[in-house]
């Protein structure tokens, strides 16, 4: 175990000393020291409040689990720290990507198994305005809160977590209400195939 001095980076080597042997005190005491100067790193990079505190509360869950496998040697506590949320940061970032690329991959099948036809000719041009006519239709049909998710998740280029948080809805309920509200409108389109 270290002994304490003036120096912060001591400070935070002798916390992460004590978090390695699983002592919930010196974890506090780490975040508190280390919280907020980290959240600002999070936000930095992921770019909105909700997202940097789920980066922050990955981060110290990681210290917890990774805190003996620290060497002082290899590099200051706070380069550790921030090399942890960075990384943490774009797995976030990477994850709300592949959740957006699959909602609107999605939408696209749906609206592809109706719409085909590669250049625009008087025909498609027709064809695509009976589309949309059809399309129309289809959404009409739909219960508002599944119409409400598939356009701000299309139209917007919302994720799940988003809309979640703008619909202020569990995140389990508008996936369901997504993927039901899909079903319906696929079914509905095939009958103006």
């Amino acid at each position: 175990m270290r002994r304490m001095s003036a120096n912060p980076d001591d400070l935070l080597m002798t916390l992460i000393d004590r978090i390695a042997q699983r002592d919930e005190a010196a974890l506090k005491a780490l975040y508190d020291l280390c919280g907020r100067k980290l959240y600002g790193l999070s936000l930095r990079v992921v770019g909105t409040a909700e997202l940097a505190e789920d980066v922050l509360q990955e981060t110290f869950l990681q210290v917890w689990r990774s805190a003996a496998d620290y060497r002082a040697t290899l590099s200051p506590p706070m380069a550790w720290l921030g090399l942890i949320v960075r990384s943490r940061s774009l797995d976030c970032l990477r994850r709300r990507a592949a959740e957006r690329t699959h909602l609107t991959q999605e939408i696209d099948e749906t609206l592809a198994e109706t719409l085909e036809g590669d250049s625009p000719n008087p025909m498609d041009t027709n064809l695509a305005s009976q589309q949309a006519w059809a399309l129309h239709q289809c959404l009409g049909q739909l219960e508002n809160k599944q119409r409400e998710v598939i356009s701000l998740a299309y139209l917007r280029d919302l994720s799940h977590g988003e809309l979640a948080e703008r619909l202020a809805l569990p995140l389990g309920t508008v996936k369901t209400w997504i993927r039901r509200g899909l079903d319906k409108l696929r079914d509905c389109m095939k009958q103006f195939a």
